[in-house]
């Protein structure tokens, strides 16, 4: 099991590269869902210095905030409201530059200054949506979208494995 993470005084997608490695190290040989999302979670936010990293399941008719790692959150998030609630809608992955200019943005942190929601599948449908936050404007890419992907592929094929 790793017990420290080590990332710093690389570019960004070396960060990424030489974080994945040590995530599924994490997981591997692990079988408890929660304790995987909640390692995966911790490595993100101090193996990648991000201001706010969690997860929100699809429960019924909303979003329910899983393990994350930062400043307190909101708890529950309708579909189509907010950046997670809107990822969840469309299906799709969301860059937000400033989320003060993303309609609908729900403020659980006004240091939140950009944003970037994944959405996870099981069964082709969404399953939990995983959120990232900056307390800087424009601070997501294509580069953490790929490598964010990544991780998202690990959480899926985690929660494939649950009973």
């Amino acid at each position: 099991m790793a017990e420290e993470l080590s990332v710093s005084g690389i570019s960004k997608a070396e960060r990424y590269q030489s974080l994945l490695p040590q995530i599924n190290a994490l997981v591997q040989g692990e079988n408890d869902f929660i304790a995987n999302v909640s390692n995966i979670m911790a490595a993100l936010k101090y193996g990648m210095n991000f201001f706010w990293v969690g997860i929100y399941f699809v429960k019924g008719n909303e979003l329910v905030l899983g393990p994350f790692q930062g400043t307190i959150a909101c708890t529950r998030i309708a579909k189509g409201k907010g950046v997670c609630g809107k990822a969840w809608e469309t299906e799709k992955i969301i860059l937000v530059d400033d989320v003060d200019q993303f309609s609908g943005h729900i403020a659980c942190s006004s240091s939140s200054k950009s944003e970037i929601v994944l959405p996870g599948f099981k069964s082709n449908k969404v399953n939990f949506v995983l959120d990232v936050d900056s307390d800087k404007l424009a601070d997501f890419d294509e580069t953490d979208k790929k490598y964010l992907q990544q991780i998202v592929a690990i959480i899926e094929t985690k929660s494939n494995e649950q009973k």
